[in-house]
This record gives C-alpha cells, structure tokens and sequence, in this order.
C-alpha cells in the first residue's frame, strides 16, 4: 500500500541531500585536476607561485572531502531506507558500479593522505606529483561510477523481469547502457569547468580585496583557461545529450522544450511562460530543436502528443534546462573574453566590475549544477526505473521520514557552515603573502 505522506518526504529528504551533495562531489572531483595541473605547471616552469597553488589547493580539497563522505553516506543509507523496493528490484543488477564507486574512493583517500604528508619528502617534485595522479583518477572515476548507477536509472538493461522476479541479470551489460557515454562525459567534464570557476571566483575575489600579488593574478589566469576548456567540452557532450534524449527518452526532450505537438522543422524555445499549450514571451529559435535532436533542420521531433498524460514530465524542467544551459553559455562567453583580453591587453579584465562578474560565476555554476541534476531527476519522472517501477512503487511506507528530513537538515546545516568557517579560518591565518615569505627564507636558507 502506497503511504503518499512517505512518498512526497521520500522525494524531499532524497532531493535535500543529493543538492547538498553535488556541491562538495563536484568540488571534489575537480578540484584534484586543477591540483596537479598547477603543480605540473610549477614545475615545468619552476615557478614556487603554482607550487603553492597546489598546496593550498590540496588544503582545502581535504575539508570537501571529508564533507562529501558524510553525505555520500547518507545518499547510501537513504537508497535503502527511502526507496527499498526500488533497491530490492535494482540492487541486483547495478551493485557492481556502486561497490566500485566505493573503491575508486578509498584508492583516492589513500593515495591524497600520501600526497599531502609527504611535502618536503621529494627534492624532485615531479616525483611527489606523482601520487596525485590516482587521487585525480580515483575522484573522477568515483563520479563515472555513481552516475552509471544514474544512467541505469534513465535507460534500464542488463535483465529481465518475469512474473516479478529478475532472471538473465547481466552487470556488465546494464552498466554499458545508452545513456551511460552521454551521462558520465557531461558530469566528469561539468565537474571539472565548476570547480575552475569556483577557483577562479576566488583568486577574482582576492585582487578585488586589494590583493595585487601575482600569486592570485596567476591562479585567475590558469582557472580561467581551464574553465574555458571544459565549458566548451561541456557544451559539446550536452548536445550529445540532446540526441541521446531524442532517441531513448523523447518524452523528457520535449517536456524540456514544452514541444506539445509532433511536428518537423521545430523551434528550440528558451523561457517564457506556458498557458495551456502555448508559450508566450518566449525566444523561440527556428529549426534549433530538429537540428539539437537529429542534427537536420528538416527532422521530426517527437512532441507530448505521443506520450500518456501521466507518463509526461513536470513541464516545469524547462526552466531548469533553460538556467543550465544559460548559465553554462555565459561562463563560456566570460572566459572566452577573459582569455582574450588578456592576450589582447584589453583593459576590461583587469576592471573590478569585470572581476565581479568572474567571482559571481562560482556561484552561478554551481546553480547550473544543481539545476541540471534536478532536470535529470524530475525529467524522469513518474519513473525511479523507467519503463519498470514509477517512483511511489519504490518508496517506503513508514510514517518516521518527516523526523528523518528534520534531522538530515540540521546534519546539513552544520556540516555546510562548518565547512566554510573552517575554511575560511584554514586560509585567513595563513595567508598567501605569508606563506611565500617563508618559503622565500627556507629557499634562501638552503641556498646558503
């Protein structure tokens, strides 16, 4: 008997800790990259300023991480307390990635404890580099893991359902699943542009502050370009994205694009405001969405029209799209003319009004982080497994989720202001100057 109370805290207390979590995981996956980017940067062109880049880097990294294992728990306790005939049904067939995620994060923690302790042990720091390469590797391959779990989700395989009971299970084969390349590549590349931005946004921040050490101007300059990489990279995984939705999951695309008719030579719409099945005050862009969905401006797209009234999705998930993909087309844009500029030697990057604009780009991609896990999520609604089990199948029928909500928001609540207070305590009494000095001194010293 389905409880719709437990269904709807189910669905809150699931959304509350996966927003809270894609923070610290997306800082944690691509905060390592930027690490050994920096030091290998440091080390090609001795320079001490990307050296301790890295280190401070690496500083901070520990205090995500240890955020990120508290809630990347919780996720692992909810899926079973929350959702167990949905764990019953897939636990079978998906547990593979899910015990290799949590591999790919102990051989990450290992090796990131080694790195961190063993400093000043190397006189040849392309050898202590060295075990950088398994933390990067371990974190990016702790998100490949977990999102194939996700992509299982959108597009199940690997099993058949007889009579209720699973026969012909085959892990491999559901881990392989068509929505597993576009998936895996859009979170691995998107982790790795946020976490640049995020960076950038605070060197940004520091030569707003009155900071003129070429210390932050060069961590702006690195995070900016490598944030613009990855932007681009992101874009174009997202129009795979877009093709892959046209064939296995036409119903989210054209929810997405409140596409309500089947029709060729489709309009892309971006925001507006629906009434009925009409957009108004929308951009709408001829052709776009044929050629986003088949690359034809001629193609047919799939509308709403073809789908049952309750196997659509929320249509509100197209202002979700729209905000990712706004967000993501503007931070390309702000790095592009960042880049520019200063090969250019224009005068606008070195503006504070132009700085203000990169440190609220932090922010702003972790809002289209968020948001584009929340339009994976609800664009797949009604289904938890589509096509197999709706999402109140699968939840619990206990009546103690709401105290179950109340607790996990104020473990968030702590671990969130925690996190930044300690960060800010870590960076505030040991600041940058400081800490070139000294190494200035134990340079000097050695030399004499």
């Amino acid at each position: 008997m389905i409880n719709e109370d437990a269904v709807f805290y189910s669905r809150v207390l699931t959304e509350l800790t996966l927003s809270f979590h894609i923070i610290y995981a997306t800082i944690g996956v691509g905060v390592p990259l930027m690490i050994m980017i920096a030091q290998w940067v440091g080390i090609k062109k001795n320079d001490e300023h990307y050296i301790l880049l890295a280190r401070r880097w690496a500083r901070g990294f520990v205090i995500t991480v240890a955020v990120g294992v508290v809630t990347g728990t919780a996720i692992g306790l909810q899926l079973s307390l929350l959702w167990p005939n949905f764990m019953e049904l897939a636990g079978n067939v998906i547990a593979l990635p899910l015990f290799m995620e949590t591999f790919a994060f102990f051989f990450e923690a290992i090796f990131l404890g080694i790195y961190l302790y063993t400093w000043d042990r190397f006189k040849d720091q392309r050898k202590h580099m060295l075990f950088l390469v398994p933390v990067a590797l371990g974190a990016a391959f702790s998100a490949v893991f977990i999102t194939i779990v996700n992509a299982f989700m959108n597009a199940p395989q690997g099993f058949e359902l007889v009579n209720g009971e699973l026969v012909n299970v085959n892990p491999i084969s559901a881990m392989f699943n068509p929505a597993m390349p576009t998936k895996v590549a859009h979170v691995v590349s998107s982790a790795f542009m946020t976490a640049a931005f995020i960076l950038a946004s605070i060197a940004a921040f520091r030569i707003i502050r009155g900071s003129s050490h070429i210390y932050h101007k060069k961590a702006l300059y690195l995070t900016m370009k490598i944030g613009l990489v990855f932007s681009i990279a992101t874009a174009l995984i997202g129009d795979f994205s877009g093709k892959y939705l046209a064939e296995y999951q036409p119903e989210k695309l054209a929810a997405a694009e409140w596409h309500f008719e089947t029709a060729e030579r489709a309009p892309l719409v971006l925001f507006g405001i629906l009434e009925g099945e009409e957009t108004k005050y929308g951009i709408s862009i001829p052709y776009a969405l044929s050629i986003l969905a088949h690359n034809s401006p001629y193609a047919e797209v799939t509308g709403l029209d073809q789908f049952p009234a309750d196997e659509i999705p929320p249509l509100y998930i197209h202002y979700l799209f729209n905000i990712m993909v706004a967000v993501g087309m503007w931070m390309t844009l702000l790095a592009l003319v960042y880049w520019i500029g200063v090969k250019r030697k224009w005068k606008i990057v070195k503006q504070n009004w132009f700085n203000w604009l990169i440190v609220f780009g932090g922010p702003l991609s972790i809002i289209a982080i968020e948001t584009g896990w929340w339009f994976a999520e609800v664009g797949r609604q009604p289904w938890i497994l589509r096509g197999y089990m709706r999402t109140v199948e699968a939840a619990t029928s206990s009546n103690q989720v709401d105290l179950m909500l109340i607790l996990f928001s104020c473990l968030y609540l702590i671990l969130g202001i925690g996190s930044v207070v300690v960060l800010q305590r870590m960076f505030k009494s040991n600041p940058v100057e400081h800490e070139l000095e000294e190494r200035e001194a134990e340079n000097q010293g050695v030399e004499t």
